[in-house]
């Protein structure tokens, strides 16, 4: 199975948000089948067969996240991290002023499912292949 340190060897190579699908693709190979990233400490729950979890842990100190999401604010924003114009904690930033707790990637459907502080779904977005 597939440990933190290869995940973050994978992860050291995204600068920006266009290279996220190189990323996922890599991940993915090494077994991951989803994971949850919380936008508030940074850390992820990565998700592997058989029940397999392994936790990384927070990455920074913790954020308020908003409590009114912002969708068109944070849809816009996104676009703009996804052509590389942004950096990984500039995006972290503008999740949480825009009310993102956590997004949760499907390897299985290639998606990227964007969720507020009430569980409910903001965005779901394909992630290209």
């Amino acid at each position: 199975m597939f440990t933190v340190e290869q995940i973050k060897s994978a992860h050291s190579l995204v600068k920006s948000g266009a290279d996220f699908p190189a990323y996922i693709r890599t991940i993915k190979q090494l077994g991951v089948s989803h994971y949850e990233a919380y936008v508030a400490d940074g850390h992820i729950e990565y998700h592997g067969t058989d029940n397999y979890i392994i936790r990384a842990p927070a990455k920074y100190e913790p954020m308020n996240i908003e409590e009114i999401p912002q969708i068109e604010v944070f849809k816009s924003e996104l676009i703009v991290h996804q052509q590389g114009k942004t950096d990984f904690l500039t995006f972290i930033q503008m999740c949480a002023s825009t009310g993102i707790e956590k997004w949760a990637i499907d390897m299985d459907q290639m998606t990227c499912t964007y969720f507020d502080k009430a569980g409910n779904e903001v965005l779901v977005e394909k992630i290209p292949e």
